[in-house]
C-alpha cells in the first residue's frame, strides 16, 4: 500500500501548473487606452520601448505578449497571446492595432533542415582528414 502511494504521489507531483507571463504586461482596456497616444515619446512611457521595430516600408513598433502554460510532463502551450503594432512616422503614432488570440495564425514550424545553397557536404572521414593540420597542440596558446 505504501508503494502505490508514493507512485500516485509522484505521479501527481509530475502535474503540476505553471504559468509564466512572457513579453508585456498590456492593461486590460489596451484599444481604448493606445486610442489616447498620439506621440512615440507617450507610447513609450505608457508601454515601454517596442521589441522590434521594422526596417523595410513603414516604420512599425510591435509589442508582444503571451502567457506560456506548462503542465507537467506536457508540452508547452501559450495562450492570451497579444500583439500591438504601432505605425510611427516622425515622433507621431499614425495608427495602431490589438491583435488577440483570434486573430493571430498558428504557426507550424517545418520538420528537418534547410538546404544551403553551395554547401559542401563531407562525410566523417573527409571531416576527419579535412580537420588534420588546423588546430594547435593544447596548451602551447597560439
Amino acid at each position: 500500500m505504501k508503494k502505490i502511494l508514493i507512485v500516485l504521489m509522484l505521479a501527481v507531483s509530475a502535474c503540476a501548473f505553471q504559468t509564466k507571463h512572457r513579453g508585456y504586461v498590456f492593461p486590460d482596456d489596451l484599444e481604448t487606452h493606445v486610442a489616447q497616444i498620439k506621440t512615440t515619446a507617450q507610447l513609450q512611457d505608457e508601454i515601454g520601448d517596442p521589441q522590434t521595430r521594422t526596417i523595410y516600408g513603414d516604420e512599425v513598433w510591435v509589442y508582444y505578449s503571451a502567457d506560456e502554460n506548462m503542465r507537467g510532463p506536457f508540452s508547452v502551450t501559450y495562450s492570451n497571446k497579444t500583439v500591438l503594432l504601432a505605425w510611427v512616422k516622425n515622433g507621431r503614432v499614425l495608427k495602431t492595432k490589438v491583435l488577440h488570440d483570434d486573430d493571430l495564425k498558428d504557426v507550424k514550424m517545418a520538420d528537418g533542415e534547410t538546404q544551403i545553397p553551395a554547401a559542401i557536404e563531407l562525410n566523417a572521414l573527409e571531416e576527419m582528414f579535412n580537420n588534420i593540420g588546423r588546430f594547435s597542440p593544447a596548451g602551447l596558446g597560439q
